[in-house]
């Protein structure tokens, strides 16, 4: 007789997988290896790995980036995210499985592959002035609005208590992917992260479009992902966006929502970690 326990971790394991995974195209999970860029058990294995912190720091770092008028108008002239923000969300979580767990052949590759489509990606503002994905300056907010927002969820919803020294040991190691692809300045301790963000948010601009594709990021539901859950994680999302951040996308904190959203994604997390076989999270 079926375990009906088994049945629904399996189950679960299955959705989430949709979620991240385009099956149509044949894709499948990346298998840990022991040569990849960063051994087991390291600070951004461990970060990168649980999902629900991934998931509301992803969000995040979108709406975030989406403040940067150079990171914007690329994703206005060279993408149909209108269409298909779910495969680029997919595009997104496979190079960060990629690179921090999978073969260190495979992440060089799919570096490589980044640089390639970055190096053909360009145009101009509306005002006239000229962008480019390589731009290391524009690299660098993308970079810095991904760690930090990937170790918030993290020390939100798995570890609050992560000591500072293997917090600074996270920047060091997401220096190196940052860095191969072209972004600087890149923070390797948890104060050269801040001070670069400081320095880079006088880039930043609001504008309709940034305010558009921000709706679009929260209210896009992946397929396969039941609206409660897309709800838990967006409002989190939101509510661990700086106030300012929140002034310029026109978002309201989700006072009334923001306790029991993460409430209901702490819970989340602990039953996708039993899933995934996962111990639980350190103190």
């Amino acid at each position: 007789m079926p375990d009906p326990v088994e049945s629904l971790r399996l189950k679960l394991v299955s959705q989430v997988r949709g979620v991240f995974h385009d099956a149509a195209k044949g894709q499948q999970p990346t298998p840990p290896s022991d040569e990849a860029l960063f051994i087991r058990d390291t600070p951004i294995r461990q970060v990168h790995a649980d999902l629900v912190g991934m998931m509301t720091g992803g969000v995040r770092a979108l709406l975030l980036q989406m403040l940067h008028p150079h990171a914007l108008q690329g994703v206005l002239d060279h993408s149909n995210f209108r269409e298909d923000m779910h495969g680029r969300l997919q595009r997104t979580a496979r190079f960060i499985a990629v690179t921090t767990f999978g073969h260190r052949d495979e992440a060089a590759k799919a570096i490589e592959r980044v640089n390639r489509i970055h190096a053909h990606v360009g145009g101009t503002l509306p005002d006239g002035t000229p962008y480019q994905a390589t731009n290391p300056r524009t690299l660098a907010w993308v970079h810095v609005t991904e760690a930090q927002s990937f170790l918030a969820g993290y020390l939100r919803h798995v570890r609050p208590g992560m000591p500072g020294h293997e917090q600074d040991e996270y920047y060091r190691q997401f220096a190196v992917i940052a860095r191969a692809l072209g972004a600087d300045p890149v923070p390797e301790t948890r104060l050269e992260a801040d001070r670069i963000f400081r320095e880079l948010r006088h880039d930043l601009a609001t504008s309709a479009q940034a305010r558009e594709v921000a709706q679009l990021v929260l209210s896009q539901r992946p397929k396969g992902t039941p609206r409660g859950v897309q709800t838990m994680i967006t409002a989190d999302a939101v509510a661990m966006l700086p106030d300012w951040a929140r002034t310029m996308l026109h978002l309201q904190r989700p006072v009334l929502t923001a306790l029991p959203a993460r409430a209901a994604t702490w819970g989340m997390g602990r039953t996708l970690r039993w899933a995934f076989g996962q111990a639980p999270a350190r103190k």
